[in-house]
């Protein structure tokens, strides 16, 4: 998907904010039983198509709305994903000025995980 400048500026702007794991190092801190809460932040209809098992849905739409609901604890380790990693970073610096002290966006996002053979569910 080709974005344009200012959506570039913006993410550019979050990703100086927020940290980023790889798909092994999540898989790996799934792997280990590390509390923590893979969250896809994708659309709803883009969910429904497949996610990565294990995940929660909660769409970047509704997210600062519904987080602390779902996940009260805010020092839970939090790993969003999206389509490509873009949506998710500016989702994990939303978290983070809401005072969520462990979150991270899946570098390469969705399409990332798939590459990867990671798990899915349908």
């Amino acid at each position: 998907m080709k974005h344009t400048q200012g959506f570039l500026d913006l993410v550019n702007d979050a990703k100086s904010r927020i940290r980023e794991v790889s798909v092994a190092e999540t898989q790996d801190r799934m792997r280990a039983g590390n509390d923590l809460k893979l969250i896809d932040v994708r659309e709803d209809n883009e969910w429904d198509d497949a996610h990565a098992a294990g995940a929660i849905h909660l769409g970047k739409g509704i997210i600062e709305r519904d987080i602390e609901t779902t996940v009260p604890d805010k020092n839970t380790e939090l790993i969003l994903y999206c389509g490509g990693g873009y949506r998710s970073a500016l989702a994990a610096d939303a978290l983070q000025k809401m005072g969520y002290t462990n979150v991270f966006s899946l570098a390469g996002g969705w399409k990332a995980w798939k590459e990867a053979g990671a798990e899915v569910e349908t």
